[in-house]
């Protein structure tokens, strides 16, 4: 039996190592499963982990207020030294581009422990955008023995980075996966949640997010100029807003826009709750990786505000445009978008990024690297 160390820290993370975790779980006499959380967003973790009926071995609880990236690191790094220190591990799986995947690649290589990074070659080439995400998820790249490629583009990023190609797989995106676990019920439940806020779910809802660290300062200044133009102009349309709860986001979304009725400005929310949003919305604005590739599986028009994305296919495939923090863009292709009916405006594109069988295929992958 091979123990295989699970790290993850944030909700998109949990969201999209679930699916791989419950497929391990299905074999007990080949995998012992450990999964630990370094807690890097404690609240959204945890909650949804708990949604997939999962619970974490190990909470790490590693952030503290304020704390920089320096001091970030500092403090996951020492958690997982002692994981490591106190459990024979064969391998280590971390996902994505945050400051955990890079904590956890680096103490697996400092233990000579083979990394597993799922969603492996997503690439900006710019390493300011998204910061600090492209450079970790560069160095994670560097160390991992198999590099699990959402896509062929994204296998191509790491073959020109003289990544081996026996190191790399291309297995799709494992948030498909995650949405096909959502249950009839689950969804029953979502749309009960929103008809006892008094929440209007119908074809003229707009779903925003934005909590990019690059975005905060002047650009988020600019982007909420933008929304509140909507806002007033689209008054027969229902604005929804998760609102981050880091304070460099959430003053000033609240401060801007909770007066308007026609706003609705929500905590974060539940996984199948924001599922629900995206399946139902008519336009999408966003920053987050994670809605980019799920977003197309609705067939909802998505708007990146950002000025690179890692995530090409969903540009080039024509269901996601980047428009980053510009006031211009922002509002020119949303009004192309909220000035006709849903049903002109729902894309019929294939989603580029998968088709909900990724955990199926790197399951096989580590058995078969194990053997």
């Amino acid at each position: 039996m091979k123990t295989l160390l699970v790290v993850f820290g944030t909700r998109p993370e949990v969201i999209k190592l679930a699916p791989i975790i419950l497929e391990l779980k299905k074999y007990p006499d080949k995998y012992n499963v450990i999964v630990c959380n370094t807690e890097q967003q404690k609240e959204l973790s945890n909650q949804t982990l708990a949604y997939f009926g999962l619970k974490a071995d190990l909470n790490l609880d590693c952030m503290r207020p304020n704390q920089s990236l320096l001091e970030v690191q500092t403090r996951i790094l020492n958690a997982l030294n002692e994981v490591f220190k106190n459990n024979k591990i064969d391998a280590t799986i971390v996902q994505g581009d945050t400051m955990t995947v890079l904590c956890g690649a680096l103490a697996s290589f400092y233990n000579k422990i083979p990394v597993y990074h799922v969603e492996a070659g997503l690439r900006s080439y710019d390493i300011y955008e998204p910061f600090p995400e492209e450079v970790m998820r560069q160095m994670t790249s560097r160390v991992a023995e198999l590099n699990f490629a959402p896509t062929e583009k994204n296998r191509q990023a790491l073959l020109k980075e003289d990544i081996k190609d026996e190191k790399i797989h291309v297995v799709g995106n494992t948030v498909i996966d995650a949405l096909f676990c959502l249950s009839e019920e689950t969804m029953q439940n979502a749309a009960k949640f929103y008809a006892e806020q008094n929440i209007k779910i119908d074809d003229k809802l707009v779903l925003i997010t934005a909590h990019r660290r690059e975005n905060h300062g002047e650009r988020i200044d600019r982007i909420l100029d933008a929304i509140e133009y909507l806002v007033k102009k689209y008054s027969d349309h229902t604005f929804v807003i998760p609102v981050h709860p880091n304070p460099n986001v959430k003053d000033k979304i609240h401060s801007r826009l909770q007066n308007y009725a026609n706003v609705h400005l929500l905590k974060p929310l539940d996984y199948p709750y924001l599922v629900y949003l995206m399946k139902n919305a008519k336009l999408i604005l966003t920053d987050s990786g994670g809605i980019q590739e799920e977003a197309p599986s609705f067939g909802c028009p998505t708007l990146v505000m950002r000025y690179e994305t890692e995530r090409q296919e969903g540009i080039d495939a024509g269901v996601s445009i980047l428009v980053g923090a510009n006031y211009e863009k922002i509002v020119s292709e949303s009004e192309k978008v909220l000035s006709k009916s849903l049903k002109e405006t729902r894309l019929k594109s294939l989603n580029p990024y998968g088709d909900g069988t990724s955990s199926q295929k790197i399951e096989q992958i580590i058995r078969n690297n194990f053997n």
